[in-house]
């Protein structure tokens, strides 16, 4: 979040008190094996990243969250902790390789699976690569905003997938997303979702 450090229970507040309907990080397993949250490895932070439970027991469960799985056994041990949270797993996304997406999928049917497309795959094979998705049961594919394209849009929804946006920063890009037809956007700057959404 811009005005807030990153990952920080601060920054999850606010984004909440701007009226967002999701959070997104990237989660690590700490020394002891507990799911934090941050963009780098914990032992190479001079903060203490937060923990996924502080973030369930301060912010509440009534978000869809989306996270990034970093490294061997993040995804069980994220899981886990959802469900002692009391957390809707339907509104848990996790992102990952298609892969590890798939092995995923066994942890809990009702969670939500999320794939980067491949600029390359996305630019010369669109079609064919997102039925090869979708047949292996995951529910949406990311891509940066400025990559979408309305027919690349249609070619998700066509296979049954979301098209989901990333890195957007300014109103230009929303706008442009949001023409295109994407169903998420992905943002350090929530009063910019909330206020172009709204409008």
């Amino acid at each position: 979040m811009a005005d807030a450090p990153e990952n920080s229970l601060e920054a999850f507040r606010k984004a909440l008190a701007h009226g967002v309907t999701g959070l997104e990080s990237d989660v690590w397993l700490d020394a002891e094996g507990d799911p934090v949250l941050h963009h780098g490895p914990p032992h190479k932070e001079r903060e203490t990243p937060l923990s996924l439970a502080a973030l369930f027991r301060e912010c509440g469960t009534h978000f869809d969250l989306s996270l990034d799985m970093r490294g061997p056994g993040t995804a069980i041990r994220t899981v886990d902790v959802a469900r002692e949270a009391g957390f809707d797993l339907s509104r848990l996304w996790l992102c990952g390789g298609v892969g590890s997406c798939v092995s995923w999928r066994e942890l809990d049917p009702k969670l939500r699976l999320v794939t980067d497309l491949r600029w390359r795959e996305a630019l010369l094979h669109a079609e064919p690569t997102m039925h090869a998705i979708a047949d292996r049961g995951i529910d949406a594919v990311n891509l940066r905003h400025g990559r979408w394209t309305h027919t690349l849009v249609r070619h998700a929804h066509a296979a049954g997938l979301l098209a989901f946006a990333w890195d957007i920063q300014t109103r230009w890009g929303l706008r442009r997303a949001l023409r295109h037809g994407v169903d998420a956007v992905y943002s350090d700057h929530p009063a910019l979702l909330v206020h172009g959404l709204a409008g």
